[in-house]
């Protein structure tokens, strides 16, 4: 295998699902629209526009980073609401996995109102061996049977099975844009823009309203919220974000209904860079807690910031993702890009952040000073990777940062919005379009 260029850091092309040529079309139903990998980076999920969630397992039987497929099934459908007169897609809003108890794995998929349990487990098909009967016996050559035979069960495949095991649904009146597994086990939270709710997993007819910020008169509306997450280790604390660039941390035990923050992260905007597009991209796109809950990590349309939970006053680090769009918000205003949300994720250590951006670019960023590079390596998740003769290394084109900076070259059709870091090992798994590339940093 060959080795990656200095400039990549490592990072190097794995894999790749989906169609490989650019002379197919690709539909609305087969864009990835979540993903995610399971607590022990085992399992990758995806969830795509069409309502359908794919499974894939790793294949340990390989050194390198390799997924396959393990199976796939129909999570939600299309449904009309006939009070509001109002279709609801079957698009796969978010992924999240519970934490495996048994042989059995259980996520939790959502669209814009439902949310279901589901239970995946590999079930064994049996098929009878012997019989009296012989299998070709027909009424003409049919011959009287000198003795019996027991028929014999055995073991003839494995086959996965998906089934839904809880449906919870009513419970939201807009869009739920966050969905979030506590550490306790046993409850959830789900987010849309003006309300969280908490859910029992085994209870799915009742949950409990934990953050309202709907105002009397909606003409008072200045915020929504955006998304929403529990903490990884404290089960009674939890985070969202908001619209207005602000993250707020609530705990549960302070009062049944959080609306009064423990918390709040929220860094005041340079005056000499105020426009009219300041309030559409400070508004934050994706939060994350790091693995041990020290630091938060949250993206809006130009940076990147990292948090520390016990610092208040400022971030500790802000990331300038894409400083260089600035010139170019208006035109992004214009075809709807500025209001793309992009996802951001910790690695399992909590020393590197990534975040997607246009082209299919994506970028990973050292948060420890310890990089030689600077702190920020930017890849692409790019079909060329399938013209390169056997090497699985990454195309050197797609390595040069001067592409990644140079705006009029960008394609803004293409771009990484959806992207998760393997809990334990530096290995990426990012949507692009109906695609799901794999990289793999090499230690």
């Amino acid at each position: 295998m060959a080795a990656a260029s200095d400039e990549s850091n490592g990072w190097q092309f794995r894999q790749c699902f989906g169609d490989r040529g650019d002379d197919v079309d690709v539909t609305e139903a087969d864009i990835i629209s979540a993903i995610e990998f399971d607590h022990t980076g085992d399992y990758l999920a995806t969830g795509d526009k069409g309502g359908r969630v794919v499974l894939f397992e790793r294949n340990h039987a390989k050194k390198v980073c390799e997924y396959k497929f393990y199976t796939e099934f129909q999570s939600h459908e299309p449904e009309f609401d006939y009070l509001k007169s109002l279709e609801i897609e079957e698009k796969i809003n978010k992924i999240r996995w519970c934490k495996r108890q048994n042989a059995s794995h259980f996520l939790l998929s959502t669209n814009d109102k439902t949310i279901k349990l589901w239970k995946v487990f590999e079930k064994s098909i049996t098929a009878v061996s012997e019989t009296s009967v012989p299998v070709d016996a027909t009424p003409k050559n049919h011959k009287p049977v000198t003795s019996l035979k027991f028929p014999k069960i055995v073991h003839h495949d494995n086959m996965v099975a998906a089934v839904p095991r809880k449906t919870y649904q009513n419970a939201h009146v807009y869009h739920i844009n966050s969905i979030s597994v506590n550490s306790d086990g046993e409850t959830y939270l789900s987010a849309d823009d003006l309300r969280v709710n908490l859910w029992n997993l085994g209870i799915s007819d009742q949950s409990f309203n934990i953050v309202d910020i709907k105002p009397v008169n909606m003409e008072e509306l200045t915020e929504v919220i955006t998304c929403a997450e529990f903490h990884p280790v404290h089960c009674n604390l939890f985070m969202y974000s908001s619209s207005k660039g602000s993250i707020k941390l609530g705990d549960m035990r302070a009062a049944a209904l959080c609306d009064q923050y423990t918390k709040k992260f929220e860094e005041e905007e340079d005056p000499a860079n105020k426009s009219f597009f300041s309030e559409i991209i400070s508004s934050i796109s994706d939060v994350k807690f790091s693995r041990d809950g020290r630091y938060i990590l949250s993206r809006d349309y130009l940076t990147l910031k990292v948090w520390d939970i016990n610092m208040e006053s400022k971030p500790l680090h802000t990331i300038n993702v894409h400083g260089h769009l600035r010139g170019k918000l208006c035109d992004l205003y214009e075809s709807d890009c500025i209001f793309d949300k992009f996802e951001c994720g910790f690695s399992g250590d909590g020393s590197h952040v990534m975040t997607g951006s246009y082209s299919n670019f994506f970028s990973v960023y050292d948060t420890t000073g310890k990089d030689a590079s600077g702190g920020s390596t930017v890849l692409q998740a790019d079909k060329n990777v399938f013209k390169t003769k056997k090497s699985k290394s990454l195309p050197k084109k797609t390595l040069k940062r001067d592409e990644y900076l140079n705006t009029d070259a960008l394609d803004f059709g293409k771009k990484i919005l959806h992207a998760s870091w393997h809990p334990k090992e530096n290995i990426i798994a990012l949507a692009a379009t109906n695609n799901l590339f794999l990289f793999q940093q090499q230690s």
